[in-house]
C-alpha cells in the first residue's frame, strides 16, 4: 500500500509539473518531492532524483542520473549528467556543474564551470571561476570542515588539490597537478610540483 500511494504522488507530481511547461523525457524514472519548485523553460532528462527542499530558476537543465537536495539553482544553469548537488549548496546564474562532479555546502558563483569529476565541498567560488578535471577541495582534517574561498576569474589546473582553509586571490592561475596550502595572491601564478626523475636506458627487472 505505502509503494503504490508513493507511485501515485510521483504520477500526480511528474503531470503537475508537465502542466507547468517542465520538459521531461522519460518522465517516468523521474522523481519529485512534495517541496520541488521548478520556474520556466526547464527541461530534466530521464532518471533523475530531486530530493527535498530544492528551488530551481528559469532556463535549466538537468542531465541524466544526477540527483539534488536542499539546493537552490539559479537561472541558465547547466547540470550533470552524473552531478550530485548536496545540501547547502547554490548555483549561481549561468554556472555549470558537469559529469561526475559532486558539490556540497558550496556557492558556485555567475558563469563559473565546474565541468568533470570534482569534488567541491565547503567551498565559495566568485564569478568565471574555471575549475579543471579531477580538482577537489581537501575540507575535511579529521576533526572539523574547514573553508575554501576562490575569487572572481580564477583558473585551476586538472588534478589539483586544494587543502582548506585556503583562499585564491582574485585572477590566479593553479598550475595543473598542484597542491596548494597556503594563500595564493591576485593574478600570481602557484604551482606546486615535485621534480620528475629520468632513467635513460632504463631495463625491467625480470623475475
Amino acid at each position: 500500500m505505502k509503494q503504490l500511494n508513493l507511485q501515485k504522488l510521483q504520477s500526480r507530481l511528474r503531470n503537475k509539473f508537465l502542466k507547468l511547461g517542465v520538459k521531461m523525457s522519460g518522465a517516468e524514472t523521474i522523481y519529485f518531492s512534495k517541496d520541488t519548485k521548478i520556474g520556466k523553460n526547464v527541461s530534466i532528462e530521464p532518471y533523475v532524483v530531486i530530493g527535498s527542499k530544492v528551488k530551481i530558476g528559469n532556463n535549466v537543465n538537468i542531465k541524466s542520473f544526477s540527483h539534488l537536495e536542499n539546493c537552490r539553482i539559479e537561472n541558465k544553469v547547466d547540470i550533470g549528467p552524473y552531478a550530485r548537488i548536496r545540501p547547502g549548496t547554490v548555483l549561481k546564474e549561468g554556472s555549470k556543474v558537469g559529469n561526475f562532479v559532486e558539490i556540497k555546502k558550496s556557492i558556485i558563483g555567475k558563469n563559473s564551470k565546474v565541468n568533470h569529476l570534482s569534488y567541491i565541498g565547503d567551498s565559495d567560488l566568485g564569478k568565471s571561476v574555471n575549475i579543471g578535471a579531477g580538482t577537489i577541495t581537501c575540507n575535511y582534517d579529521g576533526v572539523k570542515k574547514n573553508k575554501t574561498k576562490i575569487r572572481d576569474n580564477v583558473f585551476v589546473g586538472s588534478n589539483s588539490s586544494l587543502v582548506a582553509p585556503v583562499t585564491i586571490e582574485e585572477g590566479s592561475f593553479v598550475g595543473a597537478g598542484s597542491v596548494i596550502t597556503k594563500r595564493v595572491r591576485k593574478k600570481s601564478l602557484a604551482l606546486s610540483r615535485s621534480v620528475q626523475t629520468e632513467v635513460k636506458n632504463y631495463k625491467r627487472k625480470l623475475k
